[in-house]
């Protein structure tokens, strides 16, 4: 197992997951002290950051991030080790997906809602819901809370190669390549889910591209993932001058 080499890099890691957490409080994405975000600092993803057991979003710095290891259940016996759910969603995802280095799931109100009806399905009606198209897995399958190994391989293998699951009655787990994309995934989807319920609340019928259209859209996002970096870089100047604590 390789872990990287410079700790700064993993110093830049636990700094930029603080600033998610904080900025997941401050969009009202956060449920209590409950839900989880991860990063991976080992080439095998097997080695990541967490979230300790119970903290609120809102207090978390850089310095309270534990580092777990995937193949050594005994870190759960360690202080402030993350709940059952958190290990067992971040650690099986982490083994399953090397190439996911980070792992946000949340229950926000719009995501979540759409995940409880009968239809949770993601119609490519505007811009931000074809930007999901032919990525987002839907697991139709809760299984409760998700606390046992048989669990966690099921949310993997639900996942499959997409990069955003939504899970049904349950809530909504974005994966990226670093901290600023798997936040941009989740902050897009969230408005995703709000245009499309309000657009459902109208009662009339939806507008939906035509799968050509919306694979064209699905594409052409991706011409503007430095997008993610440069709103994510804006959200962390703002949280430099009002909440620079999560820096340390």
């Amino acid at each position: 197992m390789k872990d990287i080499d410079d700790s700064r890099t993993e110093q830049a890691l636990r700094t930029d997951l603080a600033a998610a957490f904080r900025l997941a409080a401050r969009f009202g994405w956060h449920e209590s002290v409950g839900n989880h975000f991860s990063a991976a600092v080992s080439d095998d993803g097997r080695r990541f950051l967490m979230n300790p057991k119970w903290r609120h979003f809102s207090a978390i710095r850089a310095s309270d991030l534990l580092l777990l290891d995937a193949d050594d259940a005994s870190v759960m016996d360690g202080p402030d080790a993350p709940d059952a759910s958190a290990w067992t969603i971040h650690g099986t995802l982490h083994r399953a997906r090397p190439d996911v280095r980070v792992v946000l799931h949340l229950h926000p109100p719009h995501a979540t809602a759409l995940a409880a009806l009968a239809d949770p399905s993601l119609p490519p009606i505007d811009m931000n819901t074809a930007r999901f198209w032919g990525d987002l897995a839907i697991d139709p399958d809760c299984g409760g809370i998700a606390d046992d190994a048989a669990e966690g391989e099921h949310i993997a293998a639900a996942l499959g190669d997409c990069s955003t699951l939504l899970m049904a009655n349950h809530g909504i787990t974005t994966t990226g390549a670093s901290v600023a994309r798997a936040f941009e995934s989740m902050y897009f989807f969230e408005k995703a889910a709000q245009t499309v319920l309000l657009a459902r609340a109208t009662g009339q019928p939806l507008k939906v591209m035509t799968p050509d259209v919306a694979a064209n859209t699905a594409k052409g996002w991706k011409a503007y993932a430095g997008m993610a970096d440069a709103h994510f870089d804006h959200l962390k100047s703002v949280l430099d001058r009002e909440e620079p604590d999560y820096r340390d």
